[in-house]
């Protein structure tokens, strides 16, 4: 699954250009779709052969000749990675709850040596390019994404925060976790600008998926929701019996099955809450021309 805008041109990626149909509806009682910890035979990232793994403690980079080129040791446990030019920004969880629950620092390490350039915090983030990074945090009144350069200097800040999807500009997903919540699809501009788009009714949307000409699909509440790159939207499907209210005992994800798009909604059971009923839509999409 792809958060990565890196199709058509700035033109393109039009919501109304995009039309959806349920294709399948299962129901079954299983397992939430829980987004599982990077397992540490997987790299956390990987650019022309290297590749960065992550596991309790430690940071390494291997070569494409599967050589160790550095190994960086951390207090946490890594569990994403994003590479830029010459750096890479390894985001970690604490191994000790603390006021930020799991939260661990937000590494900034040089690609060439495991150097550590500087300790960050935030809890998503995002490649820019040329060593720069976007990182973002939600909570205790923070609800903010930082901008990075290759030396870990803050160069502008926004307002916002969610899921990022780089390409032509700079998108977020937001996840504010407030109900009623005041999300929406935005753009991040410089000088702190924030570009807003169509509201949300979710206040914990699922990591979003990126169709081929930039455009975003959005599970929102019940609704599966196209949003273009000129932030424009258009619903392309609504899911029968799903609340709008994403409440705590709702798991959601968005997933690709080949070509073809899996809605997967789990909903707890109130009197037994190991029980999850889970609900899985198929969705064939349609681009018209």
């Amino acid at each position: 699954m792809s958060r990565w805008d890196t199709g058509g041109g700035a033109r393109g990626g039009r919501a109304a250009a995009w039309g959806a149909e349920v294709v399948d509806h299962r129901r079954a009682v299983g397992e939430p779709p829980y987004q599982r910890p990077p397992s540490p035979r997987e790299p956390l990232a990987r650019r022309d052969g290297t590749r960065v793994f992550g596991t309790v403690g430690s940071v390494t980079c291997v070569d494409s000749t599967g050589a160790t080129r550095w190994t960086h040791r951390c207090g946490g446990r890594p569990n994403a990675a994003h590479l830029s030019g010459d750096r890479v920004l390894v985001t970690t969880d604490s191994l000790e709850y603390t006021p930020w629950g799991n939260l661990g620092p937000a590494l900034l390490l040089d690609m060439a040596d495991g150097r550590l350039v500087a300790e960050l915090r935030g809890e998503r983030a995002a490649a820019l390019g040329g060593g720069r990074f976007v990182l973002g945090l939600e909570g205790y009144d923070v609800f903010d994404t930082w901008e990075y350069d290759r030396d870990g200097t803050e160069t502008d800040n926004w307002r916002s925060y969610g899921h990022y999807v780089v390409g032509t500009g700079l998108r977020v997903v937001e996840a504010d976790r407030n109900v009623p919540t005041s999300g929406r699809v935005v753009r991040l501009l410089p000088g702190g600008v924030v570009e807003r788009g169509p509201r949300l009714s979710d206040p914990q949307p699922p990591e979003p998926l990126v169709l081929p000409d930039g455009t975003i699909l959005v599970l929102d509440g019940g609704a599966v929701r196209a949003v273009g790159r000129g932030l424009d939207s258009a619903v392309l499907a609504e899911l029968a019996g799903v609340s709008a209210d994403a409440g705590a005992r709702t798991t959601r994800a968005l997933r690709w099955d080949g070509d073809r798009v899996s809605v997967v909604v789990a909903e707890q059971h109130t009197d037994e809450p190991s029980r999850y009923t889970v609900d899985t839509w198929t969705l064939a999409l349609r681009h018209r021309a």
